[in-house]
């Protein structure tokens, strides 16, 4: 009886996935192990796994290709004809898997020598130099650059593919992104404290916030999108500025009311050189994303920041 009719007279189509036909790497490791220390069982503690596994792995192979690879017996295990030939070329195919697998690990320590972060301005100056110090201490060899600019200028970063991370502060995300919620804020109405309001006693309205022209971020911010969402579009500029450190001076200096995220003005009340105006049945609430392309989860130094940002 010939050995292919022990195996139950198996012959292995041609059709189907190769992937079907052709025994995985760990199977072929294990040949090739079998072939260089003249037994399964030493070749099986060699790859860490148990003798019993191992005679299974090469029953396996050996149903899978129709022929017999090794021949047991109590003085060890010895490669058929059969086996040595297709141990000659498993060597091949392994070689080729270690020089796929140094490619991949390249293109990740490339990946990983870099992360480009966008953010929007409120997060770029108040959160993330905090997230970034860890992280540097978790990846001291990744280098980062950092675009901050409004959440609409975010969004472009990402989909134009010039970012790898973005944070955003609206109340939609953009689309094409997906996102996570890292954090809450909630934007405040602020004065110098030789403004009007700085001596009021009872909280705004709605309607007298509306009906003031402010000192306000362009449109495109998250910050702007929140007062307009909260104020039904009816904000009404007094001057337009692109960044909350710009607003925040404005507001400093006496130009008129502000309203900034309370993050960035936390030092500036302490001082009392801004004051905080209550403001009643106006929801300035909102949520902070990290958010990325749809479907590309974040990886490597992408994937640790956001990690970090939830700690």
């Amino acid at each position: 009886m010939s050995r292919t009719e022990d195996h139950g007279g198996e012959r292995p189509g041609n059709g189907g996935s190769l992937a079907h036909r052709v025994p995985d790497l760990g199977a072929l490791e294990l040949l090739l192990a079998v072939a260089r220390v003249g037994s399964l069982g030493r070749a099986a503690r060699e790859l860490g796994i148990t003798q019993p596994a191992a005679s299974s792995r090469v029953r396996s192979m050996e149903r899978q290709l129709g022929v017999a690879l090794v021949d047991r017996s109590p003085r060890g295990s010895r490669l058929t004809d059969a086996g040595a030939l297709v141990t000659d070329w498993a060597r091949r195919i392994v070689e080729a898997a270690e020089v796929f697998d140094a490619g991949a690990q390249a293109l990740r320590d490339r990946r990983d020598s870099r992360l480009r972060v966008a953010a929007s301005m409120t997060i770029a100056e108040y959160l993330l130099p905090g997230w970034l110090v860890a992280l540097r201490a978790q990846r001291p060899d990744t280098a980062v650059s950092l675009l901050a600019g409004n959440s609409a200028a975010v969004a472009e970063r990402l989909l134009a593919g010039e970012a790898d991370l973005g944070f955003v502060e609206g109340l939609t995300v953009p689309a094409g992104l997906d996102s996570a919620v890292i954090a809450h804020d909630r934007l405040v109405v602020v004065t110098a404290p030789t403004h009007p309001w700085a001596r009021r006693r009872r909280p705004l309205a709605a309607e007298e916030l509306a009906a003031t022209p402010l000192v306000l971020r362009e449109e495109g911010s998250g910050t702007r999108q929140v007062l307009d969402a909260a104020l039904g579009g009816l904000a009404r500029p007094l001057i337009e500025l692109s960044s909350t450190t710009a607003v925040k001076a404005a507001a400093v200096g006496g130009a008129g009311p502000a309203v900034l995220s309370e993050l960035a003005v936390g030092e500036e009340l302490g001082m009392r050189r801004l004051v905080r105006i209550p403001v009643q049945s106006v929801a300035l609430a909102r949520d902070l994303r990290a958010v990325w392309p749809t479907g590309h989860r974040p990886t490597g130094p992408a994937r640790d920041l956001l990690t970090l940002t939830r700690s």
